[in-house]
């Protein structure tokens, strides 16, 4: 069986470091393994936070710059989590 793997990326205050934290240790009793490297993820979750600067804006920016992978790997996930 081949393990899967969840990659998150976190932007925005404090808060959102633990958000992602749990998720990832949600994840982690549902089979999948945290990767540092979103290359290998089937998951990826970006988590943010609109409140600071002008994360809104980078937020869509960081998706269209990794909507790449969705051709290299069509089953993969991408997801977007937090207050946005």
């Amino acid at each position: 069986m081949i393990d899967k793997k969840v990659y998150i990326e976190t932007y925005g205050c404090q808060m959102n470091v633990a958000d992602s934290e749990v998720v990832v240790s949600i994840l982690k009793d549902h089979g999948y393994k945290h990767t540092g490297n979103i290359g290998e993820a089937e998951l990826i979750l970006i988590n943010t936070c609109s409140i600071r600067d002008n994360a809104e804006q980078r937020i869509w920016g960081r998706l269209k710059a990794i909507s790449h992978l969705k051709k290299k790997k069509p089953g993969i996930i991408i997801g977007l989590i937090g207050c946005m």
